[in-house]
């Protein structure tokens, strides 16, 4: 058939504004789940990480994700840099070849979300009977153990002398976490109203900064009122100091650590105050049990982990791409350069003060289920044998920390590090990435880092 002229034109520009569709459509329960392994669907979702993680929504029966969700947060917007926003999002899973449903149980942030990919030109559709959904039968999805993580929220409630979800005590404390005594502690300055200080010398000396010997970690954590059936609650500035210290605080048997998911910044824009006061805690007489009570979780010196590694160990290296390949030991204080003989890269930071490719852009922890899919493309899965290293300990943590939330077994932190191995030309080196390896990409590039 013949098209007029006005007729055809009618349609191309039909055409062209439904190529251009920017609005935003509704999911019903029902589409969602017919949808939900649909490899052309991707499910987002908008809200914190606890509630992600497996913390419950007021008034729901249950808590978690949908299952397959991955996350993308409304407060992350001001951190992306507009020419990097595609290929951020792409890294999410998140492209225009496919229908993107977003879910939030804040109906500002679920907007925000939508309007703004949309804008952008992504097919989007907004699911918003997340409640009926956690209430009903449907698949959630949660890790084994998300208590560990807790939002300024969660530590609110228990300051306000609530019993928030998954906190069955009587007895807490919160510290702030950093290097030194109280006067050599500037985060201390100002801290979450009640929080006591923390000094990472009460766990660790020099010259190697391994684990202090049981029985002075025993008396530091007495002095400071920490006995094993306190809930501990830890925080740092700089996150890797918390999550050393939740790592030496499981070793020794503290039942309940938890680890403020964030920082002093993540408190004070969740809308919390702070406070400058000095607290002293009250010493112990008894902490309950023989430290340490996990000596599993610690492979404490360079022979012990190569005996490891004959048994199937994987060595997994938390140290900056540059210490990796042997550019630079990455401290003033550490001269060799390499890595342990065998040892895999498991992502890191840009030096060795940071671990940001474990970070979102809030600095609050990354999904891990996007950093083991980075591991898993360096051959480090669920089920191996895994020891997570840096160069005395801290960074290592992280990873250390992210696999017991998801609760993996058989992970171990080594000790020692780069820096014990390093003191002795006994134990093998490496030096250069296997195989002449390019760094990997950590597909967390906002342009804002």
């Amino acid at each position: 058939m013949k098209l007029n002229k006005p007729l055809l034109a009618i349609t191309i520009t039909m055409a062209l504004a439904a190529c251009d569709d920017k609005s935003v459509k509704t999911i019903s329960i029902t589409d969602l789940v017919k949808n939900i392994d649909n490899p052309d669907y991707v499910i987002i979702d908008g809200r914190h990480d606890s509630l992600y993680n497996g913390f419950k929504e007021k008034n729901a029966k249950r808590g978690g994700h949908i299952k397959g969700a991955v996350q993308f947060s409304c407060d992350w917007l001001p951190h992306i840099a507009d020419d990097k926003f595609e290929s951020f999002a792409k890294n999410k899973g998140l492209d225009k070849a496919k229908t993107l449903v977003f879910y939030d149980s804040d109906p500002k942030q679920l907007d925000c979300l939508a309007n703004k990919f949309a804008e952008k030109g992504y097919k989007v559709q907004v699911f918003k009977d997340y409640m009926d959904y956690a209430n009903g039968d449907y698949p959630l999805e949660n890790f084994e153990h998300f208590a560990y993580s807790v939002s300024p929220q969660w530590i609110n409630s228990l300051i306000q002398g609530e019993k928030p979800e998954t906190y069955h005590n009587d007895k807490f404390m919160i510290f702030n976490v950093a290097w030194g005594d109280i006067a050599q502690a500037d985060s201390y300055k100002q801290h979450i109203p009640g929080a006591y200080h923390f000094n990472t010398d009460w766990i660790e000396n020099d010259p190697v900064w391994n684990l202090s010997d049981p029985k002075v970690i025993e008396q530091n954590l007495l002095k400071n009122g920490i006995s094993k059936d306190k809930t501990i609650v830890l925080y740092s500035n700089n996150q890797l100091a918390a999550y050393r210290v939740f790592w030496a605080l499981k070793w020794a048997g503290v039942e309940d650590v938890r680890v403020l998911n964030g920082n002093l910044e993540s408190w004070t824009k969740a809308g919390f105050t702070t406070e400058s006061t000095v607290n002293t805690p009250e010493a112990v007489s008894e902490f309950g049990a023989t430290i340490p009570q996990n000596p599993q979780y610690n492979i404490s010196m360079p022979q012990d982990a190569i005996n490891r590694q004959k048994q199937g160990l994987k060595l997994v290296s938390n140290r900056a791409w540059n210490e990796y390949v042997g550019k630079t030991s990455g401290y003033d204080y550490i001269p060799g350069k390499g890595e342990p003989a065998g040892a895999i890269w498991g992502f890191a930071g840009t030096d060795s003060s940071n671990m940001a490719d474990y970070y979102d852009v809030d600095d609050t922890l990354r999904n891990p289920k996007e950093i083991f899919a980075l591991w898993k493309e360096q051959g480090i899965n669920q089920g191996d044998q895994l020891a997570f290293y840096c160069g005395t300990g801290w960074r290592a943590g992280v990873s250390w920390f992210i696999t017991q939330l998801a609760g993996w077994n058989d992970t171990y932190v080594y000790d020692g590090g780069w820096n014990a191995w390093q003191m002795d030309s006994i134990f093998p080196v490496q030096k250069g990435a296997p195989n002449n390896m390019q760094q990997p990409d950590a597909r967390n590039d906002s342009g804002k880092q």
